[in-house]
């Protein structure tokens, strides 16, 4: 069987256990996610040991020893990975919601409803608890997924895979609802994300260029996260130790994810007073700043910046700094070179306060705030599939009802147009 058959196969697959999924109540969804997450304990030292495997081969192929540590299970991750499959079974589910219910003048009954998106695709990179994350998080919503790891973690995202798809089928798990491509060839992609007659929606977790690629080649409907330029602007009226905090929490608390803050503004009236006790605490946590003339002329710690600076995700400890001239100039330059992800304002004016939530094209826009808050969980939405810079379908983090789409249920009695 060629790549392109097998890839179809699966397609074929998903779209038959989608239309069995959909019939599943939330009480036996509830159980068979229970029953998953036995499963995945059950099979622990299967799962360790397939991961060995992976580690092995990743550090005999020099790869960072971040990079490493991302995709290394330890226990307490794999402790961790069975908690999360039982906190998508407490979630309340969204299949079935009703949005909205009108009643028409010709007596017609119409209501809008969220309904599955049926069969989603997921490609990522590097960690493996993406695959049980991942693939509960879509049963919860009754999509059939097809999984697409990265090579790296291969021997690890097949082990977990088989313990959530033989405890799912244990409770009555539709046949072939979770399916992971086995190759590791890079043509996969491409054929999966081609099926636009199977699949619904692809959605790429990962770096800029496997999105990119992802991007180029599809044919179905790609929720996107390109990268995270994050921004802080501190305001003239801006509570200055406040600011101070939130500033090395966006910054410093975890420097490499996508809501870490990695360019802070500041407003030009405060800039000689502000900048030297950014300097201060920037030094102490080994933060390197990447300045404009003005940022560069008050600190002479600074490297000059480029014009690619402002644009830049380091996902390191390293920060650009620009001095403009009021919340307008903010506003531009953060619309100008963000990512429309998260960005936050300092401030104690409310006319500054309003025009940069209104006018920031954001995902997510903050008030004296940290930026760091752009997660599912820090939202209330429960586990998420990640975080989305796109305006459709869904946008920020993506919980379960990012998850679905809507249909419209319409009751009659007779009535013709």
């Amino acid at each position: 069987m060629t790549l392109h058959d097998t890839i179809r196969k699966l397609g074929d697959q998903a779209l038959a256990a989608s239309r069995k999924l959909v019939n599943c109540s939330t009480a036996k969804k509830n159980a068979i996610l229970h029953a998953m997450a036995a499963e995945l304990d059950a099979q622990r030292a299967s799962i360790k040991a397939a991961n060995e495997r992976d580690v092995e081969q990743a550090t005999a192929s020099t790869m960072a020893p971040a990079m490493v540590d991302r995709l290394t299970l330890t226990d307490a991750r794999i402790d961790a990975m069975i908690s999360g499959v039982r906190e998508v079974a407490g979630l309340s589910d969204p299949v079935g919601k009703k949005i909205w219910k009108r009643t028409r003048p010709n007596g017609l009954v119409i209501e809008k409803k969220r309904v599955p998106l049926g069969v989603v695709a997921i490609i990522y990179e590097s960690r493996p608890n993406v695959t049980a994350d991942a693939a509960v998080l879509c049963f919860k919503t009754s999509n059939a997924v097809i999984l697409r790891g990265g090579k790296e973690a291969i021997h690890s995202n097949l082990a977990i895979a088989k313990a959530l798809q033989e405890g799912g089928e244990k409770a009555g798990l539709p046949k072939n609802s979770i399916q992971l491509i086995e190759t590791t060839d890079r043509e996969a992609v491409r054929e999966l994300v081609q099926m636009d007659d199977r699949l619904d929606i692809v959605i790429p977790r990962g770096g800029e260029s496997l999105i990119r690629a992802v991007v180029e080649h599809a044919r179905v409907p790609v929720l996107k996260h390109y990268k995270g330029v994050c921004h802080v602007f501190t305001d003239a009226s801006a509570d200055q130790e406040s600011a101070l905090k939130i500033i090395e929490n966006a910054k410093c608390q975890r420097p490499s994810v996508c809501n870490a803050m990695e360019s802070l503004l500041v407003h030009q009236a405060i800039a000689a007073e502000f900048l030297p006790k950014v300097a201060a605490f920037t030094a102490r946590k080994g933060v390197t700043l990447h300045g404009c003339k003005a940022s560069c002329a008050l600190l002479p710690m600074c490297v000059p910046a480029t014009k690619e600076t402002w644009s830049t995700e380091y996902l390191t400890l390293d920060m650009s700094v620009k001095i403009v001239k009021d919340v307008k100039a903010a506003i531009a330059h953060i619309n100008t070179y963000g990512s429309h992800h998260s960005d936050a304002i300092i401030t104690a004016d409310k006319r500054a306060m309003k025009k940069f939530l209104k006018e920031v094209d954001s995902a997510a826009v903050y008030v004296n705030a940290s930026t760091r808050f752009t997660d599912g969980g820090e939202f209330g939405m429960g586990a998420e599939m990640g975080i989305s810079t796109d305006k459709l379908h869904a946008r920020g983090p993506m919980g379960l009802e990012e998850l679905t789409t809507y249909k419209y249920v319409v009751h009659g009695s007779g009535q013709i147009r």
